[in-house]
């Protein structure tokens, strides 16, 4: 996976709330785990692309003032995450394919429990020049457990 450029490290964002930040597109989903002894496992280049992305979100983390009320707030508040994918092509890829690892990447860069995530939004683009996700996680108040379930 590319090292995040000058460019990306600009394009992240960072408040009291939430995170945003620029990542390689991860491997597809036929590439990101492999079949031992019967038992699916994430491949070395899955845990090559979780390693990078974590490496590129602590990068970012750490030039933030804010990270440690960031940080409390995602530790302990719901979760919203979406992710904008831009492929060089938008038939070659599902939108879906990338979210476990990404999400899991993120998640565990930050010391996060991924179930804290009640929200996800997804969104395919297309990018010849410039593959790549974005990425935001935020607070978002929790659910309305008082209404009825059907």
């Amino acid at each position: 996976m590319p090292a995040l450029s000058p460019a990306s490290l600009a394009q992240a964002s960072i408040s009291t709330d939430r995170l945003a930040v620029t990542l390689p597109v991860p491997p597809s989903i036929n590439h990101q785990y492999a079949t031992v002894n019967g038992r699916r496992v994430l491949s070395a280049a899955g845990r090559g692309y979780k390693m990078s992305a974590a490496r590129q979100v602590l990068v970012t983390l750490a030039r933030c003032a804010h990270r440690n009320d960031l940080l409390r707030t995602l530790r302990s508040d719901s979760l919203a995450l979406a992710i904008h994918f831009y492929f060089t092509s938008p038939l070659r890829r599902d939108v879906d394919g990338g979210l476990k690892i990404a999400q899991d990447a993120l998640c565990e860069a930050l010391g996060i429990n991924d179930n804290r995530v009640l929200e996800i939004h997804l969104y395919k683009h297309r990018d010849r020049a410039h593959p790549r996700i974005e990425v935001s996680l935020q607070s978002t108040s929790a659910p309305d457990r008082t209404r009825s379930r059907h």
